[in-house]
């Protein structure tokens, strides 16, 4: 008997050539589609049901079975809630690496567990041996970084078909099997902060923030803000501060509703040559004495060489070899060790 596998099909092409490969390699897939968001916002349309009938129709041309899970009460508490309180706390999260940890790779693969699967498949670009995470081989378009946080209990119960291959091979094969999605345009992130811009959207989740004032690196104040939570360290665009030199953000004052800026792109403030990280998880074992490791402070930013790790309890000490400019606060660094990801931590 062929194993049972159920791939979470997104109407995407990555996911579609996912089910199309398991399938010619004999597994018994079934397709299922997760309905995590379905919110319309003012002047933005969610195009979940165009995306659920894109997988759907997939799933009919290669004659597999298909389900929708509908997760939108969990994705809401689970992703949705930790994303809105993270940046009222003045911080800036990724509330993708929370998908995957909490839905893709939790309640998805424990729903499929419960509905008579074997295994569980998606189309990240990542790959998986033994338990461990390694980088997906299309160097561009490694997700990776999204899947620190994934267990790997969770691992050993998951396929990545297309961490395997670059991405126009991805493309050149749905065109071959004439699927529907082949040409479809990759989706450029989750429905509401897809399209939708984070102003937006936290708008629409806490009312219009007041204004604030933004001050320089001398301590003047030289304008006004639209409120604090909607900026991020190292921003240039957003300030409306005109004339002279362009200003970046180096930090900002929840309380006091304050944004602080500098002219000075080596400001002090914009540079670290060492992290402090919280809610550690490493996927296999921690970091060992003897082995040299990378970090990288966000998504398809360049790899750090990491000279020490130390921790303290539960917070963790990350010098680097080389400064690494905008860390922010609530951002994830990931840890590597050559392909293989061993973990990583929340910046603080």
């Amino acid at each position: 008997m062929p194993k049972k596998i159920y791939v979470g099909m997104s109407g995407g092409v990555d996911s579609s050539v996912s089910a199309a490969l398991l399938l010619k390699q004999g597994f018994d897939v079934t397709g299922v589609y997760m309905k995590n968001w379905s919110k319309n916002l003012p002047g933005h349309y969610c195009s979940w049901e165009e995306d659920y009938m894109d997988a759907k129709k997939v799933a009919a041309q290669l004659g597999i079975k298909f389900k929708l899970y509908d997760f939108e009460k969990e994705y809401r508490s689970q992703v949705v809630d930790y994303m809105v309180s993270e940046y009222q706390a003045g911080r800036t999260p990724n509330p993708d690496i929370m998908c995957n940890q909490e839905i893709k790779f939790k309640l998805f693969l424990n729903t499929a567990l419960s509905d008579g699967a074997e295994l569980i498949a998606t189309g990240h670009y990542a790959r998986i041996n033994d338990g461990q995470l390694l980088t997906g081989l299309d160097s561009n378009k490694d997700q990776s970084y999204f899947l620190y946080r994934v267990e790997e209990s969770a691992l050993e119960k998951s396929l990545m078909p297309v961490g395997e291959l670059e991405k126009p091979e991805v493309r050149k094969i749905a065109e071959k099997l004439g699927l529907s999605t082949a040409n479809k345009k990759d989706s450029q992130g989750i429905c509401f902060v897809g399209q939708v811009g984070i102003k937006e959207f936290l708008e629409s989740e806490l009312g219009i923030s007041k204004p604030g004032r933004i001050i320089n690196q001398t301590g003047e104040d030289i304008g006004e803000h639209e409120g604090a939570l909607y900026y991020t360290i190292g921003q240039r665009h957003g300030l409306n501060v005109g004339g002279g030199l362009p200003y970046y953000v180096t930090g900002k004052n929840i309380t006091r509703n304050q944004v602080f800026v500098t002219t000075d792109i080596t400001d002090i403030s914009l540079w670290k040559s060492s992290l402090k990280l919280s809610n550690i998880h490493w996927i296999n074992k921690p970091p060992s004495k003897d082995s040299k490791y990378k970090i990288r402070t966000r998504y398809r930013a360049d790899l750090i060489n990491i000279t020490n790790i130390n921790h303290q309890g539960d917070v963790y000490t990350i010098d680097l070899e080389d400064e690494v400019r905008a860390v922010t606060p609530g951002q994830s660094a990931v840890i590597y060790e050559k392909d293989r990801v061993v973990g990583g931590g929340i910046v603080i």
